[in-house]
């Protein structure tokens, strides 16, 4: 069974590359100016009755997954971001089936790669902590700092009652500013990246939000090296405008262009 990681460009030199999946070696496979990322395994052991059966096996899929990333990454790195990352377990039955794919989508696998070849992915996510944004959230909305102000006015019985609705519209209100504040994070950041986008929310458990905060932006932002600079900077400034109101800002990267290539990717 031929395992295939990903596309890159034929002449990838492979010196140093990792091992693939159950240790195998990792070779490639060209055709007509791209070539195959592949690993030879046991067709005994990647037999459709055999995934299914491991498919909910976090044991056996873990060091899978990270074995599938790590020689993306590595190629990846080799081409500077000129990589086709194939989703995991995309096997073919031999060389003839994937020469077959590779003739058919060649064309449009070497687009893929160029494009991507102009920049690399970086990840950022961005959290809001409720309790920090609550306590700011008066100084961020016009609505909330002119009702603050006409409490501070208000006879000792009409401020109660004020108050009392401020605090009741500050939930509400926070949603809505965290909403904007997203919006112009990918606003400011997007003139700085070829290309951007936004991702859902990954769903997670009350335990972990309380740790970490509430993801409110999952995106990745394909960034030109000659634009690095100017992208850091602008994230930097966005930190600061911001951290001190409940956002956490995680950026990662540089990853194989995952997102950018999804629909290359699927037509494998």
């Amino acid at each position: 069974m031929w395992y295939v990681y990903g596309i890159v460009p034929a002449d990838l030199p492979l010196a140093g590359v990792p091992n693939g999946l159950d240790d195998a070696g990792v070779a490639l496979e060209p055709c007509d100016g791209v070539a195959a990322l592949v690993s030879v395994l046991d067709g005994a052991q990647y037999a459709p009755a055999v995934m299914e059966a491991n498919s909910g096996d976090v044991d056996w899929l873990s060091p899978r997954a990270v074995t599938h990333d790590l020689v993306l990454t590595w190629a990846s790195d080799q081409t500077k971001g000129a990589v086709v990352p194939l989703p995991m377990f995309s096997l073919f039955s031999g060389r003839d089936a994937l020469q077959a794919m590779l003739r058919d989508r060649s064309e449009q696998l070497g687009s893929a790669l160029a494009s991507v070849a102009e920049g690399r992915e970086y990840a950022l996510r961005v959290y809001r902590v409720e309790a920090e944004l609550l306590g700011a959230v008066t100084s961020l909305s016009a609505r909330l700092d002119e009702m603050a102000k006409s409490a501070a006015a208000a006879s000792p019985g009409q401020r109660y009652l004020l108050e009392r609705k401020l605090e009741a519209e500050k939930k509400t209100e926070a949603r809505a500013v965290s909403q904007r504040i997203v919006d112009e994070i990918v606003t400011t950041l997007a003139p700085h990246a070829l290309r951007h986008v936004r991702s859902p929310i990954p769903r997670v458990s009350d335990a972990d939000a309380s740790i970490t905060g509430t993801m409110v932006l999952n995106a990745a932002f394909l960034v030109a090296p000659t634009a690095m600079d100017d992208f850091q900077k602008t994230l930097t400034s966005l930190l600061a405008a911001h951290g001190a109101h409940g956002f956490r800002f995680d950026f990662t990267g540089p990853w194989p262009p995952y997102h950018f290539v999804s629909e290359a990717a699927r037509g494998t």
